[in-house]
């Protein structure tokens, strides 16, 4: 699928932002310290961006408020139903820390919990495509909420956590390194089923419907030009430039955060900076990551063209 800045930006900013607001609704931070009142700040203004960004890819965005009221059979509308909801206790919190320097523990999980719920919503919004065979599986939930936990918490140690040198601090910085290894693992699952499922169950023959003819094969494409199918639905990208951006991916989201996490280990004194750096590392290695997601997306609809031997562009 042609992968939509605006998404890419919602889906990647608002899980950072959730995933930091997860952070700090746990309870970890001092609520009377700046730093905190700054991270509530920012956790908002991430999930606010975010979700402002979404609209801008709907064809009317003044009339983006009526997708929250399909919310019993849309996972769009129950995504827009959460973000609301989870706006109620997150301010909440953010205002107590900011005006009243104090936490609530309870009001903390509810938060917490709207956070992955409203995560969740969001990934299940591609996974419950059938039409998208990479895309339908319990995988993408999982790495969108791994990467969202991994961001939030990266952002927190880089530039709101314990201070530089403290054992805290360590304990944290193994902790992201862990989310790092495991949430690229997850994202190996889901990558590695993609490369098997293809288009799924969905072939020439079914698309068309032609099947109890015999083998179907592409005469003649059904266009001189492109048209909205193909130049959104059926988007492709060479084979030797997904797998450079896949190593791009890997370098900036993983390699990179793991050596110099590794680094703010052994040099205390400078550990602030190399977390950070690690942190941003991170977000630019998602950025890419996600614009793939939807670039190698397979939608059944290519198979009215040809497939992939008729969609694949020349290497």
């Amino acid at each position: 699928m042609h992968p939509a800045l605006s998404v890419i930006s919602f889906t990647t900013l608002s899980g950072a932002g959730y995933g930091l607001a997860f952070v700090l609704a746990t309870g970890h931070g001092n609520p009377g310290a700046l730093s905190t009142k700054i991270a509530w700040f920012v956790a908002l203004a991430l999930i606010t961006i975010g979700f402002l960004s979404s609209t801008l890819h709907l064809g009317n965005p003044q009339r983006a408020w009526r997708a929250v009221s399909q919310w019993k059979s849309s996972w769009l509308s129950r995504e827009g139903c959460m973000c609301f909801i989870s706006y109620v206790p997150l301010c909440l919190l953010a205002g107590m820390s900011i005006f009243y320097n104090s936490f609530d523990l309870t009001l903390g999980y509810i938060g917490a919990i709207c956070c992955a719920i409203t995560v969740y919503c969001t990934a299940m919004i591609y996974a419950s495509l059938r039409t998208i065979a990479s895309w339908h599986t319990g995988w993408t939930p999982a790495f969108y909420l791994a990467f969202a936990l991994t961001g939030g918490t990266l952002i927190y140690v880089g530039f709101f956590g314990p201070p530089t040198g403290s054992r805290s601090t360590e304990i944290w910085i193994y902790l992201c390194m862990v989310f790092l290894v495991c949430s690229w693992a997850v994202k190996y699952g889901w990558s590695h089923r993609a490369e098997r499922v293809g288009y799924g169950k969905s072939t020439m023959e079914s698309a068309t419907g032609l099947g109890n003819i015999g083998k179907v094969r592409l005469l003649e494409r059904p266009h001189a030009m492109g048209n909205y199918l193909t130049n959104e639905m059926a988007f492709r990208i060479g084979r030797k430039h997904a797998q450079k951006l896949n190593r791009i991916a890997l370098l900036l989201g993983l390699v990179l955060p793991l050596i110099l996490l590794a680094l703010a280990l052994q040099i205390a004194s400078v550990a602030a900076f190399f977390t950070i750096v690690a942190a941003l590392s991170f977000m630019a290695g998602v950025f890419v990551d996600r614009w793939l997601f939807f670039a190698t997306a397979r939608h059944a609809v290519g198979l009215y063209y040809g497939g992939d031997d008729a969609l694949m562009p020349a290497e």
